[in-house]
């Protein structure tokens, strides 16, 4: 059945066909990689930097997954970086202290150089974050928050920025647009680290913005043409395909994370489970950075790894880096729960967990 006002396709569906060749004799399934980077002149296209029917595709699909137009970009901070473009100079920006380490460095660097100020709050304190917002020209949330897994009250903080006048964006990596669609709720753009959730198979880097915004779209548009911040074919190519199992690799990977979040919770070793009962990211709190390291270390199945979302499960101690931030703590351990058999996470998990527990 075709979508309509009264019968809109599931997300589950859109993933698998937006994006797709008209149905007509001889197209191909699937959009081929197009290798260009010169068009004949007289379209749309003209030269690489400007399009290609592979990323055209790629932000179809998820344009409409988040319910907006889409552009693709060669990493997550190559998208997240546009974003922050958008700033005048002096402007203020209000942003969780737990946020994606790389926009927060990115922030305390432009702060250095005079380009903008920066406000960090608790975004779990609404009515301190609603008061941060009286005179921010960006307010820029994740929920949950990276890696304290923290969630906001999205509506409220959304509200509260428009009324100061202040756009808003939303990270939604961790969410996925299955989970959680903020256009809907008035973000004004959506921002996803595709290399992550979306793509989901830990082989490519891209990134994605989204907006309804005509007049932001454009404006994004034309400094991504000149700025050549572009993703490959390639690249757009692999995560198109696979964003056709986003569904199927987000149930999996959820069930998996609630089931692990109940079992680490019954452990004698983590003093704190953090999981907020959505989505497949956990994060468990040891009581010394030495028993965090050794975790990570005694595990054949969970890898240790900084990044995220794919079908393979990952986990590393994030104050391992130098710049994220001192309130996260040191033992504190980020866990990406993959695709695998749960029992097998579990026993892997276990025997590292119960192995720290006689040593200590």
């Amino acid at each position: 059945m075709p979508a309509s006002p009264e019968h809109p396709l599931s997300p589950a569906t859109v993933a698998v066909r937006a994006g797709r060749p008209p149905h007509e004799p001889d197209q191909p399934f699937s959009v081929p990689i197009t290798l260009a980077s010169t068009y004949v002149a007289g379209g749309d296209l003209e030269y690489g930097r400007y399009g290609n029917p592979t990323w055209a595709a790629f932000e179809d699909a998820v344009g409409a997954l988040e319910g907006g137009r889409c552009l693709a970009y060669s990493s997550g901070m190559a998208a997240a970086t546009s974003l922050l473009d958008l700033v005048a100079l002096g402007d203020k920006v209000v942003v969780p202290r737990h946020s994606y380490n790389g926009v927060i460095v990115t922030l305390d660097d432009l702060e250095l150089r005079g380009r903008l100020s920066v406000t960090q709050v608790d975004i779990t304190d609404t009515a301190a974050v609603v008061a941060a917002c009286e005179d921010a020209a960006l307010v820029w949330f994740e929920s949950p928050t990276n890696p304290a897994l923290e969630v906001a009250d999205v509506p409220a903080i959304i509200a509260a920025a428009h009324d100061a006048g202040a756009r808003v964006v939303v990270d939604n990596t961790f969410m996925t647009p299955l989970l959680q669609r903020p256009l809907e709720q008035g973000a004004d753009l959506v921002l996803h680290s595709a290399t992550k959730y979306l793509s989901g198979h830990s082989d490519l880097q891209m990134g994605a913005v989204v907006t309804r915004d005509e007049e932001l779209y454009a404006v994004l548009k034309g400094r991504r043409d000149v700025q050549g911040n572009v993703p490959g074919p390639f690249e757009a190519w692999l995560a198109l395909r696979g964003l056709r199992t986003l569904s199927l690799r987000v149930e999996r990977a959820s069930a998996n994370a609630a089931e692990l979040a109940r079992r680490l919770a019954g452990h004698q070793v983590p003093t704190e489970v953090r999981y907020p009962g959505v989505g497949a990211m956990i994060s468990i709190v040891l009581p010394t950075p030495d028993q965090a390291d050794l975790l990570v270390r005694a595990t054949s199945l969970w890898v240790n790894a900084t990044s995220l979302g794919g079908v393979e499960s990952t986990f590393e101690r994030r104050r391992r880096w130098k710049s994220e931030p001192t309130s996260i703590p040191d033992g504190l351990v980020r866990l990406s729960v993959g695709i695998e058999d749960v029992e097998d996470l579990w026993a892997d998990l276990e025997q590292a967990l119960d192995g720290l527990a006689v040593g200590g």
